[in-house]
């Protein structure tokens, strides 16, 4: 294992046991109360919270990793959340973290309630928040026209179906971080519209998806699959799940995120207005929420 001090935390290396690379971050009050933050989908281990002051005011030491193919983590085809859910828990292993509280958004939600079915003395809380969810051709006409045409190739094509879609999306978003983002969630809600004015999260936009997609669009098309038809069952997971959802989300329906919350065992199921960029605005009552628990 690698770690190298930098102005903005710990950036590390961790070779794992069948020799793959995680790559992490920590950010935050280095000697705080770690929280392991699953980060959205594109997304890498520097897709932080754009005003970090919020987790030095917290005192808490926030551990993220690019999940597999992203970033400078290996590549892992065909993988789905649960083994991801594995890695997390080899990286925490190492960095000596017991039990810790964890939280997700969109993309990470899915991968929070793999930690909570196969790992569940280790998670002391967990938060999804607009949690990822699996769709059906009814929610089409409820989603942003890029999720809505991922859904079609996948459903119809598989991984050879989605794959060239997000090379494409992934050449206009290297160009033009901003722009290209934008062109992906042009039809999203005005409240998303909002957040992407905002300099500070313009700025950590960047950082976060041209690291992300630097090794190329394969990662992120197996994440798609992974995220398609998830490889555990929501009845499996065995920790109290805290999931905050958008009712105008049009990147994951409020229909497809109930459908998985009322299979789950143990939830507390939390509405917001907004899209699905709402969690900009609600990043220090999130994690106090979480650490109280």
């Amino acid at each position: 294992m690698v770690g190298v001090d930098t102005p903005e935390g710990v950036d590390g290396r961790l070779t794992l046991r069948d020799g793959r690379v995680l790559a992490y971050h920590e950010w935050g009050v280095p000697d705080g109360i770690p929280v392991l933050r699953l980060q959205g989908t594109p997304g890498s281990r520097f897709s932080r919270y754009p005003k970090p002051e919020v987790w030095e005011r917290l005192g808490v030491r926030v551990i993220m990793a690019d999940r597999p193919g992203y970033g400078a983590s290996t590549r892992m085809p065909g993988r789905g959340v649960a083994s991801v859910a594995d890695d997390l828990i080899e990286l925490l292993d190492h960095l000596g973290i017991d039990r810790f509280p964890v939280i997700g958004g969109s993309g990470g939600g899915p991968h929070v309630l793999a930690l909570a079915a196969r790992h569940p003395q280790r998670v002391s809380a967990a938060t999804v928040v607009v949690g990822a969810a699996p769709l059906t051709d009814e929610d089409i006409p409820h989603l942003i026209g890029l999720n809505a045409e991922s859904y079609r190739r996948i459903r119809d094509g598989g991984w050879d179906g989605v794959h060239p879609l997000l090379v494409e999306v992934r050449e206009k978003i290297l160009v033009d971080p901003l722009a290209g983002f934008r062109e992906a969630l042009r039809d999203a809600p005005p409240e998303d519209q909002a957040v992407m004015d905002d300099p500070a999260w313009q700025e950590t936009l960047r950082q976060s998806v041209t690291e992300a997609l630097r090794p190329g669009a394969e990662g992120w098309s197996d994440e798609a699959i992974a995220l398609f038809e998830w490889d555990i069952a929501p009845e499996d997971v065995a920790v109290h799940i805290v999931w905050w959802h958008s009712r105008h989300d049009a990147n994951v329906p409020i229909r497809a995120a109930r459908r998985v919350v009322d299979r789950l065992p143990s939830v507390d199921f939390r509405l917001w207005e907004g899209g699905h960029l709402e969690t900009f605005h609600r990043e220090e009552e999130l994690l106090r929420d979480l650490l109280a628990r």
